[in-house]
């Protein structure tokens, strides 16, 4: 499911070594700080893909040397 070699099982190993190592208190702030950054670079992502419209003399200048 997620690729050769790692699948429900490997994934399961995975979350408890991270338990263990930050414990249940932390764990809870690591995911909330995981989900505002994978927020933050979404909407990044976002504003890049949107066209930036042009200031109108910019464009009036680019219709002029087209003329």
């Amino acid at each position: 499911m997620f690729g050769p070699g790692f699948g429900w099982p490997e994934l399961l190993i995975v979350a408890v070594i991270i338990l263990l190592l930050f414990g249940a208190s932390r764990l809870t702030d690591v995911g909330s700080s995981l989900g505002k950054g994978i927020r933050e670079f979404r909407k990044a992502i976002r504003e890049e893909e949107e066209p930036k419209s042009e200031p109108a003399e910019s464009q009036k200048k680019a219709d002029d040397q087209s003329s």
